[in-house]
């Protein structure tokens, strides 16, 4: 990639260097930013003030300083990903690849590298390899998959409840979503904190990666083996038996990218769901007011912070132009969710509510729209519903200035999210969670009012229907029949008995 030097408008860039001491000197070869080490720090801002001096999209140095382009621009991002006829997935015709610049133990190599998986295929190998991917996301039971969320939340919560404090980075959002994916796939017995911890180095592009990328393609090399001798109903199963005739090397990539896709999401997904309910007095008040639901604060949190930062990455198939850039034949694109849904061309003022609005990037779009989105959706729905149904007086343990974060290029990741809360009771796994406490007199204490103007409702609703229907005289049943059993529990009563987790 040979960067044009001048700005989107086509005029020279005659703009004086920067002074002493400002972000921009430690840049690398030909003055580009570098999107690791100390500019890595703050990606955020290295992002609006790449937008300010290139427009919505950038020159850049991935590791080892090889060149990048980032699309900042919303509407570009959405072009890149939507035009396969311009851009591809398949890195095989990269420039820095194909010239030696890219070595093969390249901290990012495990994403870069071409693989057997629809997400670096096109025509008609795109269309089979991603149809058994469909097909076999298709036979997930979503009754099940809701069933198996609630008791890994239960049982995860059941872990720190008695203590009254927790890390809910570490202890909750990075293990609910292996948890889950485990079970999906059909290896719930590789669920322990090796493969949380493996599976999150792989995806930091650190000097390990490499390794805990090997770790994590072991297990699902079992995995293969014992579904291609013994199928059941796992996804893991279908993608095997599908008629698009999958080896056992398509198998696996397309677990791993099942699996990492799934993971990375979810986990940062829950992380900044969570830490918004618990920063944002606004945020929690909606919630609680009801004029917000949790579903629609996921929503939020994907505009705000989306679970991947950029994605790795598009490669131009011929010379085009995209944001006033020349972009030639070989170039290398990073799709970028969180400078895109930033841009200010579609959101003006970045701290509105985008109520009911999904045009956000997180899961990017096109033939290569991420296909377990729904699944993402539902474990932290469901896992943040539950969470604050177990623990509703949770808060958080330091002050919001205290937090860190840490950042790739992959993603910006809460480090931890210390919270306090009275301890709570053990909860049997299978059952809706309730909010019991370790005190049962508290418990009533705080439980009578509420009780109180339930019943009162509940009579109130009773006198206006019998205001409206005229009363039938009672028919006289004969002697011969049986009597009456007792009447079923009211909703009300129902409603109550499920608060109290009856």
């Amino acid at each position: 990639m040979t960067p044009e030097p001048q700005t989107p408008t086509g005029t020279p860039d005659t703009a004086p260097g920067p002074p002493p001491g400002c972000p921009a000197h430690g840049t690398g070869p030909g003055g580009l930013h570098r999107l690791y080490g100390p500019d890595a720090l703050d990606l955020d801002g290295l992002y609006e003030r790449l937008r300010e001096r290139h427009g919505p999209v950038a020159p850049v140095l991935l590791h080892d300083d090889v060149p990048m382009w980032v699309v900042l621009g919303h509407a570009e991002n959405l072009h890149m990903v939507r035009s396969p006829s311009q851009y591809t997935r398949d890195s095989r015709g990269w420039t820095p690849l194909l010239e030696g610049m890219v070595k093969p133990d390249h901290p990012l190599m495990p994403h870069i590298a071409r693989q057997p998986i629809c997400a670096h295929a096109e025509g008609d190998e795109h269309q089979r390899l991603r149809a058994a991917v469909t097909a076999a996301m298709a036979t997930i039971d979503h009754r099940g998959l809701r069933r198996s969320i609630n008791s890994s939340t239960q049982e995860l919560v059941n872990g720190f409840c008695g203590r009254g404090r927790a890390d809910l980075v570490s202890q909750f959002a990075e293990h609910l979503p292996m948890a889950v994916m485990c079970e999906i796939l059909g290896m719930p017995e590789e669920y322990d904190d090796r493969m949380v911890q493996a599976a999150r180095d792989a995806l930091k592009g650190t000097e390990t990666a490499n390794e805990s990328h090997a770790y994590v393609m072991g297990a699902l090399s079992r995995l293969t083996t014992r579904r291609r001798a013994r199928p059941e109903g796992d996804v893991t199963s279908h993608l095997i038996t599908h008629p698009a005739g999958l080896s056992d090397d398509e198998v696996r990539e397309h677990l791993r990218l099942l699996l990492f896709a799934a993971y990375e999401t979810t986990a940062n997904l829950l992380a900044n769901a969570l830490r918004m309910v618990l920063t944002e007095p606004g945020f929690r008040a909606r919630l609680n007011g009801g004029q917000m639901t949790v579903p629609e604060a996921i929503e939020q949190s994907l505009w705000d912070e989306p679970p991947f930062s950029t994605v790795l990455g598009y490669y131009a198939k011929q010379d085009t132009e995209l944001g006033g850039q020349r972009i030639r034949r070989g170039d290398g694109l990073l799709f970028a969710p969180a400078p895109g849904n930033l841009d200010p061309r579609v959101r003006p003022d970045p701290t509105a509510h985008m109520m009911g609005n999904r045009s956000h990037l997180a899961f990017g779009g096109g033939p290569h729209e991420c296909p377990g989105q729904d699944i993402g959706r539902a474990v932290a729905d469901i896992g943040v519903d539950a969470l604050l149904t177990r623990l509703p007086d949770i808060r958080l343990e330091c002050a919001e200035e205290d937090l860190c974060w840490r950042s790739s290029i992959a993603s910006r990741h809460l480090v931890s999210l210390p919270v306090l809360f009275e301890p709570k009771p053990k909860q049997d796994v299978n059952r809706a969670p309730s909010m019991s406490s370790l005190h049962p007199h508290r418990e009533d204490q705080r439980a009578e009012p509420l009780r109180e103007r339930v019943e009162e409702k509940a009579a109130r609703v009773e006198e206006r229907m019998e205001e409206r229907v005229e009363p039938v005289p009672a028919a006289v049943p004969p002697a011969s029949w049986p009597a009456p059993e007792s009447e079923p529990p009211s909703r009300w009563q129902r409603m109550w008995r499920w608060l109290l987790g009856e």
